[in-house]
């Protein structure tokens, strides 16, 4: 029994194969079975869902308030002196 890395059909026993496993000319590829337990493309692609954006904008508003307050003691600092 011989093992094949590919998923394709054996080149040395498939029909309508040329030396070195290419076609022949005017010759139609064979059917690859790679992706026959693929599931068929119903629909379009809504990409992925949007998760909870909460944690976001909790953080960033903590951010804000931290530069914010930041920015205010640096230039009371520099009003003082």
């Amino acid at each position: 029994m011989t093992r094949s890395d590919s998923p394709g059909p054996d080149p040395s026993v498939t029909p309508g194969l040329g030396p070195g496993g290419g076609v022949i000319p005017g010759g139609t590829p064979p059917v690859s079975g790679s992706m026959s337990g693929a599931a068929p493309d119903l629909g379009p692609n809504h990409g992925p869902v949007s998760g909870n954006r909460t944690p976001m904008v909790l953080t960033l508003s903590i951010l804000a308030v931290i530069v914010l307050l930041s920015a205010g003691f640096i230039a009371a600092s520099l009003l003082a002196s």
